[in-house]
């Protein structure tokens, strides 16, 4: 289990690209509604593909799964991607509560209760649920980010039964008891101390979300929350928190694999359904920051002096989203990238470059450009440098050629994703919640094929172009 994790874009002067993956507590760059990037072959056009016996590409630049939704009577959304030749149903459940959903002043308890899920309810011991799951062949697993929590399991098709009678259980009846709440609390405190107080650079997003969201924003603190806030917490918070949260009409729930969706319609209600109906929370709106940009400097006992220059950019769902990842892709992904080539090994001001995003989707974005300057290069000289390229990239926008390599890792990697279940079923699922349709993952390769380099440049105008937030992370002992 584990915080959300993402991928970032990372050039340096001793390797190639080097994607890669995160829990929230480094950077996370995780992608619109793809979180790993895909590469299309060289064709314009795709031919028509098959994964595991499944249409999953037409020849017009649009996916072709077949998706079939319901809604149960209990609220519960549902939709079902029929596999027929997949080894295995995927589960995946989303519930949409994340620690944007927290009080400010009571933090941590959506990532909490990913702990607290696996702890048992009315007819399944604390650990069995995973047990049961692994007994029968399966996998399972849970993270946490600002937006949602999700719960996934992947079993064999006889499973199924099983897989959703145990989500059906512990959603109508989690055992919150003293002992399962001090004993997921300590969990929860180590797993802070090992990622983010112990670490190098583990305040780093702490450090970058606070230059853009007040305190009190719902934005404005992270995923694994105050262990302050979780020791304050009675017995009565949480218990508050899960009866406001995880209910059917809160979730939404994709199988995808060898089973109809008629069939598995039947296997929801059959268990799911039974859960009884709330209604649909409220979910609170966030105001839009208006933080200064801001330059600060902070030390550590760190190996080397990192530079992060930060932009507020759109929400996930916004049509700026995609052209600013092309870019960031184009600026800092591998030996050919723009940042890589001028100031990593043309100017020498930095030995590694990076880009990477936090999308948001109820408020602004994070856009983030790092750089690790070279030995004896201060931080302001290697900002500098990536603030001209930025300049000069935004003035004649990238080459088709560049855009085309872009768009290709992109879709290779969205592809590799859509060719598992287990993938699949979380990007339909993050489909879902970002755009309010598991189908815009049919629509996405279109969307990919309408770019062009004019997009693109407009995009870092309109978003890159204002003065960024600027964190100068350094050493204990080296000053600007």
């Amino acid at each position: 289990m584990a915080l959300s994790a993402n991928v970032t874009r990372s050039t340096g002067a001793g390797g190639g690209n080097r994607p890669s993956s995160h829990s929230a507590d480094n950077f996370p760059g995780r992608r619109r509604s793809t979180p790993a990037r895909l590469t299309r072959q060289t064709p314009s056009r795709w031919e028509c593909v098959r994964r595991r016996g499944v249409l999953c590409m037409t020849d017009g630049r649009r996916l072709d799964y077949n998706l079939v939704e319901t809604t149960l009577d209990n609220g519960l959304r549902v939709c079902v991607q029929p596999d027929p030749v997949a080894p295995a149903v995927a589960v995946n459940i989303w519930y949409e509560v994340g620690s944007f959903d927290e009080d400010p002043t009571r933090t941590g308890f959506a990532h909490l209760f990913e702990h607290l899920m696996f702890q048992g309810s009315n007819n399944v011991a604390s650990g069995e649920h995973m047990a049961l799951v692994e007994a029968n062949g399966g996998s399972v697993n849970a993270t946490t980010s600002t937006d949602r929590t999700n719960y996934f399991e992947t079993v064999p098709r006889g499973a199924l039964d099983l897989a959703l009678w145990l989500e059906a259980d512990r959603m109508s009846s989690l055992a919150i008891t003293a002992e399962n709440f001090a004993a997921q609390r300590e969990v929860v405190k180590e797993e802070k101390r090992q990622r983010y107080d112990n670490q190098p650079y583990g305040d780093l997003l702490e450090l970058l979300v606070a230059q853009h969201f007040p305190a009190d924003h719902p934005y404005g603190h992270l995923p694994i929350g105050s262990m302050a806030h979780l020791d304050d917490a009675t017995l009565d918070d949480v218990q508050q928190f899960f009866d406001d949260w995880y209910r059917p009409s809160n979730a939404r729930l994709v199988l995808s694999g060898p089973v109809e969706a008629d069939e598995a319609f039947d296997l929801a209600q059959r268990y799911l359904g039974q859960v009884p109906r709330r209604d649909r929370p409220d979910h609170a709106t966030a105001p839009v920051p208006a933080l200064p940009s801001r330059d600060t400097t902070t030390h550590g006992n760190v190996p080397h002096p990192l530079v992060y220059l930060s932009w507020n950019t759109p929400p996930a769902a916004h049509d700026d989203h995609l052209p600013l990842d092309m870019a960031l892709s184009i600026l800092a992904d591998g030996h050919t990238s723009r940042l890589h080539k001028a100031v990593v090994r043309s100017r020498r001001l930095a030995a590694e470059v990076h880009a990477a995003s936090l999308p948001h989707l109820r408020s602004t974005s994070i856009t983030t450009l790092m750089a690790r300057p070279t030995d004896g290069i201060s931080t302001d000289v290697t900002a500098a440098a990536l603030v001209e390229e930025l300049a000069r990239f935004a003035e004649g926008g990238p080459t088709d050629e560049e855009l085309a390599r872009a768009i290709a890792q992109y879709e290779r990697d969205w592809l590799l994703q859509l060719a598992t279940v287990e993938g699949r079923s979380d990007l339909l699922n993050d489909a879902w919640l970002t755009f309010g349709t598991p189908g815009h993952v049919n629509q996405h390769a279109a969307e990919l094929a309408a770019l062009n380099v004019d997009v693109v440049r407009d995009a870092v105008r309109t978003h890159l172009l204002a003065t960024p937030s600027t964190l100068h992370y350094l050493p204990s002992e080296v000053s600007l």
